[in-house]
């Protein structure tokens, strides 16, 4: 797993002028090289590009400029526009596509001193829970290349787990940038809607729901990015203000423990007993937990809402589906297909249970600060599936993987996965942290604070 610096001890050394950018930039190109192979996290290496960054960065550091991820290696997920490079969705569709412009996010990424190295792999229009996709492949787990690290953002995650760069920039509509980096062992943070301004990009097939979300080694990172990229911008006109910083000590707040997130959802042994030593931890460590899962609208699974995502599918590229199905990966022609069927009425009526899904957190988190449980009910599976044939000793569909992180999005709240502990054949266990619409600094905060309180009891929980 990884030895890379992290990204808060490697800014403030090129601030210092105790390292350069040229020479991490230097580094990380040589790991990439190394390590990506077996990997296939990277589908581009922007390799002069990322040196010409560098160099720019080292002057900006000499004309003192104070760049608060001063020659951090970053990599950006393949759907996130990149100016002038690549960008395919994983798509045959966008196999000759170059981004006209940087995504707001990568542009704040390039202003705070970050050198973007290239693009990670992601699934097809990150619509699948594993990453694998027609043009590049899948994306191996860094401990054991057997075995997925989950999806979308697979290829972000196994990045920066496997030790390729300290930060990635991924996305999240559904749990993408908080299951795989429970998978491999990484912090995935999904802020809330609108933190972070997005665009501009491909039109999403998620309204309403997708966000960037930052991956990195520890929650410092996580934060350092997240601050760098938060705020409003006037041409996301989703975009907002999110919550100052809280001077409230945390051992004041209620945090409420679900084990299922208040759903009928398997979960397997091993993860059950790493989340519930991590709880344990907690509160050895004075952190106030009330056993209490949330009450969701009647009929709410991760299942009941995939109507949105299949007929945002069917409304983009169902035209291209109709002309030549074979173009796309068969589990996404698949989705494709589902949302062609779809009625108006039926996706209105996914949209008012999601809307429903959001007051329902809402209310409980009036209650309760924050909101704690399983990031995923399983550990990784092996590469060739979509998802375990069984979790808590049930026969379960394929994506009864993603149960646990989907509500979140829905409710556009902030929520950050965090390792806890290993389950079987040591592989990560993730803890996911859920706050209100707009703390999302409550939740950062929070999660340093576990972050030390699972390293003191359960040592190499993260990587």
């Amino acid at each position: 797993m990884s030895s890379f610096p992290r990204a808060t001890v490697l800014a403030a050394a090129v601030r210092s002028g105790a390292a350069s950018a040229s020479g991490a930039t230097e580094a990380t190109l040589a790991r990439i090289d190394a390590g990506n192979p077996a990997l296939n996290a990277f589908v581009a290496v922007h390799h002069q590009d990322a040196l010409a960054q560098a160099e720019a960065v080292d002057r900006r550091i000499g004309a003192g400029e104070m760049l608060p991820l001063a020659g951090v290696p970053v990599a950006v997920k393949d759907t996130i526009w990149v100016s002038r490079r690549r960008v395919t969705q994983g798509s045959r569709l966008f196999a000759d596509f170059h981004a006209p412009a940087d995504a707001i996010a990568v542009e704040r990424l390039r202003a705070a001193g970050a050198v973007i190295v290239g693009m990670a792999n992601s699934s097809e229009f990150a619509c699948k829970g594993v990453t694998t996709n027609p043009l590049f492949g899948p994306t191996r787990h860094p401990m054991d290349p057997s075995l997925t690290p989950g999806g979308s953002s697979g290829g972000p995650a196994a990045a920066v787990a496997g030790g390729l760069v300290p930060l990635a920039l991924g996305t999240d509509a559904g749990g993408s940038s908080r299951r795989p980096p429970a998978h491999v062992g990484a912090v995935g943070f999904k802020p809330s809607f609108g933190a972070i301004p997005y665009g501009p990009g491909f039109a999403e097939p998620f309204v309403g729901l997708a966000v960037m979300a930052p991956i990195a080694a520890d929650v410092a990172d996580t934060a350092l990015m997240f601050e760098a990229l938060a705020g409003p911008d006037p041409r996301d006109p989703d975009s907002v203000a999110v919550a100052p910083d809280e001077d409230r000590p945390i051992d004041t707040l209620t945090v409420a423990y679900s084990p299922r997130l208040g759903l009928d959802a398997s979960v397997d042994e091993d993860v059950r007993e790493a989340v519930e030593r991590s709880v344990e931890g907690l509160e050895r460590a004075g952190i106030r937990i009330l056993r209490r899962d949330p009450v969701w609208p009647a009929g709410v699974t991760e299942t009941a809402l995939m109507p949105l995502q299949h007929a945002g599918l069917a409304a983009l590229y169902g035209d291209a589906f109709r002309r030549d199905p074979a173009l796309f990966d068969p589990d996404i022609a698949a989705q494709i297909e589902r949302g062609l069927s779809l009625s108006g009425a039926e996706v209105a009526a996914t949209q008012i249970l999601s809307a429903e899904v959001a007051r329902a957190l809402a209310a409980f988190l009036a209650d309760a600060d924050l909101l704690i449980g399983p990031t995923t009910p399983c550990v990784a599976w092996p590469l060739d599936r979509l998802g375990p044939a069984v979790i808590g000793g049930q026969p379960v569909p394929p994506r009864a993987h993603a149960v646990f992180t989907p509500l979140v999005n829905h409710a556009k709240a902030p929520a950050l996965s965090l390792p806890c502990g290993r389950g079987r054949d040591r592989l990560p266990v993730g803890l996911q942290i859920v706050g209100p619409r707009g703390f999302d600094r409550r939740v950062l905060r929070f999660a340093a604070v576990a972050e030390r309180a699972f390293a003191e009891f359960w040592p190499g929980a993260g990587l």
